[in-house]
């Protein structure tokens, strides 16, 4: 029997640790939190001091009988959930259920799931930290009273099923905005010249830059002809040739924020789902003779701090596969660490360098080996020394026209050896190698190409962007970002459009309704104020009903008012211009969890629905006399195909446009790649780049 009982979160974790730990230990999962505010009330008496009102969540009481058994045999127990607020919050509710003194030496925490660090992590326990659990009690709190409070006034005003939080409300609002600016935008004309001059044999590209005064801004075509009017030939003079090095540094390991936006940029993933196999990499793999072991260390974390051991080690791996050159000198750790990030807490890095991803490939899925791959290259690139890069700034001069040649070669290439940050990080190292240039020198024009461009409105958000920007803005925590994500789509206010976030008439409707009757809550600069406020609770300057009680006063009264003054909107179906197949009733659009689709106005007697279509305004190429129509497959993807299909067969991936090719007059689609959108021909070899 064993001597000691050890309550963590999963059981992937409970299975990894029992192991290390050896058959003294029994090591037992909670499965998330069992004690928490009741679903069915507010759980929050307002009018005791805030008292948490705590229920036994439901479904988890033979888990809590069976925790309750095992306590009850075992000399001592360890609560060792994971590592932060949430962690120590289910710590201290154990510790409640099972009777165990939260003053005593019961609390267990570890950044990564490696024997070593679990071994030393039980020589080490501590009491329960109550300002941390304080601090996650607040957030509960704060939320429920938000929640429960605006989300009826929405089911009565608005549609039943809608919700508001803070960190969600925020969000919204910054999507709905850049909807506005976009719809408000007026583009403005402007000219570039590009030029493509020969120097021995060798051509390189030089843009328009202005004339010896200086710069000049082109805006019109007259502007542009008369700049290269004053042109005298086909040859220009080298002038004010400018070598630099410059010295590139490698970005920090990752933070949660960061590994999300990285994953999204670089693999496609969706916040949720790079969390998901976080965890999975985190809790245990099993990895052949090794068994079960955490890959990576804990990936809920604020902080770019990494131990001393972890260091070492990469330095030392850095050392034998690349060369002594290759290590970074040792000096202040890189990144930016915010005022409340625990010295516990560690950047996200593998528990161990000598596990490349090329020796774990055999065990991992396919994503899960793409971002471990992409965290281990990451933290070794950190400890790497900057890449070296050469540049060279040339000006070319005919009579008073200037032209800028501007190149780059990567004279030591240090960290990049292993891993560059983000594709347009990437893009930046594309500058053209120019040939040796000297003053005085003369090279040839081959070819003087003038362009017109449009300025674009700022772009939709992807989750990336808003994930970063929210962080910046000190809008919510690590823990937060994709369950935000998530619940601004599942409630129907945004939708992604080419994976950028779209607001939909609802989201616009509750942002409106939020906006007037609730402003601090979707105030940036009031939402950030509380997360510091709740920072504050963690480092134990402030009580937790305190920060409650100056938020609750002043927002109880707006509860009341919106109560009373939001008028009730009634959001109408939208008919969609065609008749049910099946019953003749007209059809109507609706908002379903992915969005827009058609349904029968006749519900629930008639219960056909379809997809809907949509007209990009285009004939079909291939039969020259339907329409094309934007379609999505069963797996959300876009496509595109004849409105008169069966009896044409037209598909493409790729979007036709509506002129044709001024090659061949064939057609042109649309492609995106990762450095934007292009336009090819789908015949001959005709491409040209679209600014997005």
């Amino acid at each position: 029997m064993a001597d000691y009982l050890v309550i963590v979160e999963s059981p992937a974790k409970a299975k990894t640790i029992e192991r290390y730990l050896g058959k003294k230990y029994k090591v037992r999962a909670s499965i998330g939190h069992l004690r928490d505010l009741p679903r069915s009330q507010m759980g929050v008496d307002t009018e005791n001091n805030y008292e948490p009102k705590y229920i036994t969540v439901r479904g988890k009481g033979p888990i809590l009988q069976e925790l309750k058994k095992d306590a009850k045999k075992a000399k001592k127990v360890f609560l060792a959930a994971d590592p932060d607020r949430e962690g120590e919050a289910i710590a201290w509710h154990l510790a409640h259920q099972l009777g165990i003194d939260i003053d005593s030496d019961c609390r267990v925490v570890f950044n990564e799931i490696t024997k070593d660090a679990i071994k030393e992590s039980f020589k080490h326990p501590r009491p329960i930290d109550m300002n941390r659990v304080d601090a996650q009690q607040a957030r509960r709190v704060l939320d429920r009273l938000v929640g429960y409070n605006i989300s009826p006034i929405l089911w009565k005003k608005v549609k039943k099923g809608l919700s508001a939080g803070r960190v969600q409300s925020v969000a919204l609002r910054l999507i709905v905005d850049r909807e506005k600016e976009i719809k408000a935008f007026q583009p403005e004309e402007y000219w570039s010249i590009g030029g493509k001059f020969q120097k021995d044999g060798s051509s390189f590209e030089a843009a328009y830059y202005g004339n010896t005064e200086g710069k000049v801004k082109l805006s019109t075509k007259e502007q542009v002809d008369e700049a290269l009017k004053t042109l005298n030939g086909d040859m220009f003079e080298v002038v004010n040739v400018i070598k630099k090095e410059r010295k590139r540094n490698p970005s920090p390991p990752f933070t949660t924020s960061s590994l999300q936006q990285e994953a999204a940029r670089k693999l496609n993933f969706r916040a949720r789902k790079t969390m998901m196999l976080a965890q999975q990499l985190y809790e245990g793999i099993n990895v052949g003779k090794e068994g079960s072991v955490g890959l990576i260390s804990y990936m809920r974390t604020d902080s770019t701090r990494i131990s001393d051991t972890a260091r070492s080690e990469a330095v030392s791996f850095v050392e034998t596969m690349y060369g002594k050159e290759f290590v970074s000198v040792p000096g202040k750790p890189k990144g930016k660490e915010s005022a409340n990030t625990q010295d516990a807490h560690e950047a996200v890095r593998p528990t161990s360098v000598m596990r490349t991803p090329q020796s774990m490939k055999e065990y991992l899925s396919r994503d899960q080996l793409r971002l471990y791959k992409l965290i281990w290259e990451r933290f070794v690139a950190s400890q790497m020394s900057p890449a070296i890069l050469d540049t060279v700034t040339a000006d070319l001069l005919n009579g008073d026209v200037k032209f800028r040649a501007t190149g780059s070669e990567v004279k030591f290439p240090g960290f990049m050896k292993v891993y560059i940050e983000s594709d347009e990080d990437q893009e930046e190292e594309k500058e053209s190698i120019l040939p040796p240039l000297e003053t005085g020198e003369k090279v040839k024009s081959l070819e003087i190409e003038p362009k017109q461009h449009f300025t674009q409105p700022p772009p939709r958000y992807s989750e990336a962007r808003l994930v970063k920007t929210l962080e910046e803005l000190g809008i919510g925590r690590p823990s937060t970002y994709a369950p935000t994500l998530d619940t601004i789509q599942k409630r129907g206010y945004v939708t992604l459009d080419a994976k950028r976030f779209v607001p939909t008439e609802l989201g616009e409707i509750v942002h409106q309704a939020v906006n007037q009757y609730f402003p601090d809550i979707i105030d940036i600069e009031f939402t950030a104020e509380m997360e510091k406020s709740l920072d504050d609770v963690e480092e134990g300057e402030v009580p937790w009903k305190q920060v409650i009680d100056e938020f609750y006063r002043d927002f109880e009264k707006h509860v009341q008012v919106a109560d009373e003054e939001m008028e009730k909107i009634e959001i109408k179906d939208e008919p969609a211009g065609e008749d049910c197949e099946k019953c003749g009733s007209p059809m109507v659009f609706k908002m379903g969890r992915f969005g827009k689709f058609m349904a029968c106005s006749n519900f629930p007697d008639c219960r056909n629905t379809k997809a809907i279509v949509k007209p990009i305004g285009v004939t079909c190429p291939s039969c020259k006399e339907g329409q094309v129509v934007e379609r999505k497959s069963k797996t959300k993807r876009i496509f595109y195909g004849c409105d008169r299909y069966p009896e044409c067969e037209y598909v493409s991936w790729d979007k036709p446009i509506a002129r044709p090719c001024p090659k061949c007059q064939n057609t042109l689609v649309e492609k995106r790649l990762k450095k934007g959108i292009q336009i090819q021909c789908t015949e001959c070899d005709y491409k040209e780049n679209v600014q997005e």
